[in-house]
This record gives C-alpha cells, structure tokens and sequence, in this order.
C-alpha cells in the first residue's frame, strides 16, 4: 500500500515527479502539500486515524523545475521499448539490453545506444553492428523526455493523472 504512486505537482499544476504514498502523506501532514485526487478505497490507518491514499497532491509553493532526465536503467529501457524485441518485435520473457554498438567497438551506454533484444536476436547480433550482422532496427532509439516517461512510459499511472499530464 505505501508503495502505490503518487503524482506530484507544482503549485502551477506542473507535473514535477512521481513518490510513493508514504512521502505524499509526509507533504500533505506537514502543510507543504495539498490532496487534489484521493485513490478509491485505498486507505492507510495508523493506531488512531485512518487517512484515504492520495493519487495526486500539489506543492502549496511554487518550486522551479530542474531539467529532469530519466535515469539510464534497463528496466526504465525496457519501458522505452515497450518491452519488445527491437530487432523481431518479440515480446518474450527472455528480454536483454544491446548495445547498437557494441562496447568493444567503442559503444557507450547511452539512450541512443541501448535498445532491447530477445535473447535469439541479441545471440544472432553478436559483437558487430546491426548492419555487419544484416540486421535492422524497428526504431530509433532516443531519450525520452522526463514527462513523456511520466506520461507513456510509467507502468502504474492512473486515470485521475490524466487531466494534469496532457495539460496543454
């Protein structure tokens, strides 16, 4: 339960992050926070009162946003990726990292040069490049922006973020 997510916004209403419930009900006790959204019957109780689990909360103080950039990570690549093979399109269970270039020819781990492979397409690639190994890539692969992760990428997001995700 105190790990459901929960969307933080700016005073403005801008997106800023996602935490968990517990560090929500720590901004919302301690007035640094408001609840704009609670989860339906989700309810956190303590030995004497019972608090309903907030889905959104906005910062009562406007905070200036930072660049923000989604960390470099296999599970947040897989997200990016859709959890499919980016050679076949499979989406198995035996799913990897690749490099488009591998380490040993001068690859870095970087979002342009990691995508996710089966386990047949990433042993069929081999230590070359896609085009040495006559292989093609289903997409370019590219840094996602901080709130476009939010928005396609985050595996829990729910209904009542959407309002404030694609505001325009």
């Amino acid at each position: 339960m105190l790990n459901t997510n929960v969307l933080v916004l700016n005073s403005s209403f801008q997106p800023l992050h996602v935490c968990h419930v517990r560090r929500a009900l720590i901004l919302v006790l301690r007035g640094k926070a408001e609840v704009v959204e609670y989860y339906e019957k989700l309810f956190v109780r303590t030995v004497s009162r019972k608090f309903q689990v907030p889905s959104v909360v906005r910062l009562r103080i406007y905070i200036q946003p930072s660049r923000r950039s989604v960390a470099l990570n296999r599970r947040n690549i897989m997200r990016r990726d859709k959890y499919r093979c980016q050679y076949c399109g499979a989406s198995t269970d035996d799913l990897t990292t690749d490099h488009i270039i591998p380490r040993s020819l001068g690859g870095e781990e970087s979002w342009e040069n990691l995508v996710t492979a089966c386990m047949r397409c990433n042993n069929r690639k081999g230590n070359q490049t896609p085009e040495a190994a006559a292989m093609r890539l289903l997409s370019i692969p590219r840094r996602p922006s901080f709130y476009s992760f939010i928005r396609f990428y985050h595996p829990r997001s729910h209904d009542k973020w959407r309002p404030y995700l694609f505001m325009d």
